[in-house]
């Protein structure tokens, strides 16, 4: 199986947070692949920019010391997104419903929202 975190799904596995839930850090304990992708590092450099977040250590060498892969943005994960109905306007979640569905993945995500799309998904 392949995942793909969303942003605080990432952030709450490496934090070791309650919040996500058995089921979730089951899927990802026994994923294939794990990605995070750069829409997440895209998306926590705005944060700490506005001083939402503050993380200890940089976001790639969280990805890097979870064992997870980066999941960069290419032409065809735009193309994915442009198709899209626009039932959410945020372009974090849009990029990456785009992504799970052009990479086959399954989505890890706590938002409740995204379930609007026609995207696999194992809920934090």
């Amino acid at each position: 199986m392949k995942l793909l975190l969303d942003t605080h799904a990432f952030l709450w596995w490496r934090l070791d947070s309650r919040r996500l839930g058995r089921d979730a850090r089951r899927a990802i304990r026994g994923a294939d692949l794990v990605w995070v992708s750069a829409a997440t590092a895209w998306e926590v450099a705005i944060k700490q920019a506005l001083g939402r977040i503050q993380l200890e250590e940089a976001l790639a060498a969280m990805v890097e010391e979870s064992g997870f892969d980066e999941l960069p943005i290419s032409f065809a994960h735009a193309e994915r997104l442009q198709a899209l109905p626009v039932h959410r306007t945020d372009p974090f979640d849009r990029m990456l419903v785009a992504q799970a569905l052009e990479e086959g993945a399954t989505l890890v995500t706590h938002d409740r929202q995204i379930g609007v799309y026609d995207v696999p998904i194992v809920w934090t």
